[in-house]
């Protein structure tokens, strides 16, 4: 975390390098460097103000603002008209936190721990709604792509509102059962608790300013995409699957490995597979109600994306059976990450 606050030089170099309108591709990478220790420090800030708020609030902040980056760069990217980005960026998350993180955690813990060992019955819940999740967010696609065909998928968007409304109904129910009438079942072994870095008022100031930047450097690094993408040769696709969840979640993703580290199985996985969960569940949904300010947007996903998803989440739940993990499933995860990273890259 300490590393990453160095790239905060980049919010000035990428505000001087637009308003000086340098190439394209050197403000998409300046942007996305901006963007990356911004969403650190909303992560921190978040973290200080459950100090204060509470185990069962803080639980909830976490939830709400632990994908706020993507959230707020997938605003931007539909007022830009680019669907496509945020389609594939939500698709990209969840590959991402499931094969990417998740496998990053399991080969740096399992490297360093022969076998670690989790809460099976908690990420069985996890990753039993995940797998619920993944299938409403895949059937207005599996409807597009075998009964209407030959239709346009903007016609769809009434089907995914219905589906949006559903799943934003299931995150608030899946709250209720985690912070209230299954709270036991996620109680862990206490720990030491440290001292909130920052005073209350400070952590909600940092949070805004946070935002805010985010927002500002959000805008700018979505006008860069179509031209970078023309100009460098990359896909759309490649930029939403891979590069936005990156960007958007390096801070959350380094968290997940040092947990590891640390022998936290159960937080790691947590991470990856409950971030996973929110962007279903909460980005999604709501990125479909604020599409209906501009454009509606439809949650169609093309036949390569909806594989991977299915496989993906398929994978959470074999890795979940057990209730432990080693370097080598790790290793398996990465690789199928790299599989579907150079598949997208090529297209």
């Amino acid at each position: 975390m300490k590393v990453l606050k160095y790239f905060l030089i980049f919010i000035p170099v990428s505000l001087i390098g637009e308003l000086l309108h340098l190439s394209q591709p050197m403000i998409f990478v300046f942007s996305a460097l901006a963007i990356i220790p911004l969403a650190g420090i909303m992560g921190e800030s978040t973290e200080a103000i459950s100090h204060y708020a509470g185990g069962r609030i803080g639980g909830f902040l976490n939830a709400t603002f632990g994908n706020a980056t993507e959230l707020i760069i997938g605003f931007f990217a539909m007022k830009a008209g680019l669907f496509d980005v945020v389609k594939a960026s939500i698709a990209g998350s969840v590959i991402g936190n499931i094969l990417l993180v998740l496998g990053l955690s399991m080969l740096v813990g399992g490297l360093k721990y022969k076998t670690q060992h989790f809460n099976q019955k908690v990420i069985d819940v996890t990753s039993s709604m995940l797998l619920f999740a993944v299938i409403g967010l895949i059937i207005p696609a599996i409807f597009t792509h075998t009964v209407a065909s030959k239709l346009l998928t903007t016609r769809y968007e009434g089907l995914s509102v219905v589906v949006a409304i559903i799943m934003f109904a299931i995150y608030i129910l899946s709250l209720i059962f985690s912070f209230y009438t299954h709270k036991d079942l996620y109680a862990t072994e206490a720990e030491e608790e440290s001292a909130p870095k920052w005073s209350l008022n400070k952590a909600i100031i940092i949070l805004v300013a946070a935002t805010i930047f985010i927002g500002i450097e959000s805008e700018i690094f979505v006008g860069t995409v179509e031209p970078m993408t023309k100009a460098i040769g990359l896909s759309e696709a490649f930029v939403g699957i891979i590069l936005v969840p990156i960007i958007g979640n390096a801070a959350e993703h380094s968290t997940a490995v040092m947990m590891a580290l640390k022998n936290k199985m159960n937080v790691s996985i947590e991470i990856a597979l409950g971030s996973s969960l929110q962007i279903i569940l909460f980005v999604t949904p709501v990125l479909i109600f604020l599409s209906l300010i501009f454009s509606p947007m439809s949650i169609v996903f093309n036949a390569f994306e909806l594989i991977a998803l299915i496989f993906s989440v398929l994978i959470a739940n074999r890795l979940a059976s057990d209730g432990e993990s080693n370097w080598l499933e790790g290793v398996q995860l990465i690789a199928v990450y790299i599989i579907v990273a150079a598949s997208f890259f090529i297209v």
